[in-house]
């Protein structure tokens, strides 16, 4: 019997602890010792280093891109040099305009009503009226020969710069007698276009011109004198900016702003036919769920119960 008897063998197995864990978190611990080390450096730094360098330290994390080699101070004065620069091309080209302006004697006598100012957009021009009607008649976008020849000078020496053109038309408050259809808006807008078709017959690119507004008495050249006659006038701003690129549908700025904006209307949306539902009514299907997805038993908590795992 004793022989037949077999001695009970028991085999306890032991989980390892890197079977439930494994290594991640050695991961993420070394990712936290590494952001405590980069912040005991910085703040050593910072405590033990010298005042310019701390600006730099601070140009760095201000700007990565461009001062990470500067001073803290150096980018804005850099900023500020380039916008000085800017300003005094555009000073250079205002005094250029007016030698050209007075080499002609049939302006000379215009020259009051040619107002140039460097401004934080750009080089505005201003065509200032007078009551006799220099530029444009009364309440009419016809030019005059005056308006045509110093639309021609400008263009000469305009278009060779690469920098884009605003134009803009200005009327007074005086409102038309009949004012039904046409107005004031329409007058402005159709003033300014009639600049740009003068400008662009003499030189000025297609795509040089990046907007043509109407602001009818808007905004007035003296506001105190809503009626005086130099609240008539063109605008024609030479921006710091230079050209935009045309957009993926092969539009520039142009394209899109020369149209006349007061006499814009949206295309009415085509009615449906009874037998097909309408543009709202569609069942959409860019933001349609995926089909397994839509079709999984589980729904969004397993689906989240999923990614954890």
């Amino acid at each position: 019997m004793a022989d037949e008897l077999q001695p009970i063998i028991v085999i306890k197995k032991k989980g390892a602890h890197g079977g439930h864990h494994g290594g991640a978190w050695k991961v993420a611990y070394a990712d936290f010792v590494t952001a405590m080390m980069s912040l005991f450096i910085v703040l050593w730094l910072m405590s033990s280093t010298s005042k310019q360098t701390q600006e730099e330290i601070a140009g760095y994390f201000n700007d990565p891109k461009g001062t990470s080699t500067k001073h803290g101070t150096e980018g804005k004065e850099s900023k500020k040099e380039e916008k000085e620069s800017k300003k005094d091309d555009l000073a250079a080209l205002k005094k250029d305009l007016m030698r050209a302006i007075e080499k002609i004697d049939s302006l000379n006598r215009l020259k009051k009503q040619i107002e140039m100012t460097v401004t934080e957009e750009g080089l505005r021009i201003e065509l200032v009226e007078d009551a006799k009607g220099t530029f444009f008649e009364t309440g009419s976008s016809k030019p005059t020969p005056a308006l045509e020849e110093i639309l021609k000078v400008l263009s000469e020496q305009l278009k060779s710069l690469p920098n884009s053109i605003s134009i803009e038309g200005h009327t007074d408050a005086q409102p038309y007698a009949t004012a039904t259809v046409y107005g004031n808006w329409e007058l402005s807008t159709d003033r300014a276009n009639v600049a740009r078709r003068e400008m662009q017959e003499n030189g000025i690119r297609t795509d040089q011109v990046s907007q043509v507004r109407g602001f009818a008495d808007q905004r007035l050249h003296v506001p105190e004198k809503p009626l005086d006659a130099s609240n008539r006038r063109i605008s024609l701003v030479v921006q710091n900016f230079a050209l935009r690129k045309p957009d993926s549908k092969g539009l520039t700025k142009t394209d899109l702003t020369k149209t006349n904006v007061a006499e814009a209307k949206p295309e009415a949306a085509p009615e449906a036919k009874p037998d097909q539902p309408k543009a709202e009514e569609a069942k959409p299907t860019a933001m349609a769920l995926p089909p397994v997805a839509a079709k999984s038993p589980v729904g969004l908590l397993g689906r989240m119960k999923g990614i954890f795992k």
